[in-house]
């Protein structure tokens, strides 16, 4: 191997995972709001923004009182209540899934406390068009601690 590509090869490895991970808004599919619920395995509360490893329960289930929800007002461009009532399980069966959150300047903004690994957390979210690709979930809702955010919007 050369010294360049081991050059080439160290510099990737130093990378953070979620930053070679990063995807920008494109790659998700806004049609299809995904439902996800499970416990926080690691957390890298970071900038660009903050991401969770969530683990599901085997046998993931939409909540019943899902599109009944109460989500932030200031999520009233996203129109949270039509997005929550088209809200699906992903047709993949991966057990554990990187959610990637806001930026730590909204999350500081929404007053949301750094997760700790062992939380119980849902979120609804994107996923890469067709689930295609890692088991990836941009969250449009955080719900914790009996709380909403709305990570697209900031608080007023």
């Amino acid at each position: 191997m050369s010294l360049q590509r081991r050059h080439v090869l160290l510099a990737a490895t130093a990378i953070p995972w979620g930053a070679r991970a990063h995807h920008g808004w494109s790659s998700f599919d806004p049609d299809r709001p995904i439902y996800l619920e499970g416990t926080v395995r690691k957390v890298r509360w970071q900038n660009p923004h903050a991401e969770l490893e969530l683990e599901t329960p085997a046998e993931l289930k939409l909540p019943a009182d899902l599109a009944q929800r109460v989500v932030p007002a200031q999520a009233s461009p996203v129109d949270g209540k039509a997005l929550l009532a088209k809200t699906v399980l992903p047709t993949r069966k991966d057990r554990r899934w990187e959610v990637e959150l806001a930026p730590l300047t909204r999350m500081q903004a929404w007053q949301v406390q750094e997760i700790k690994p062992g939380t119980a957390v849902s979120v609804v979210g994107f996923t890469l068009r067709e689930e295609k690709g890692d088991a990836l979930l941009r969250a449009e809702y955080l719900f914790v601690d009996g709380k909403a955010y709305g990570l697209r919007s900031s608080p007023a």
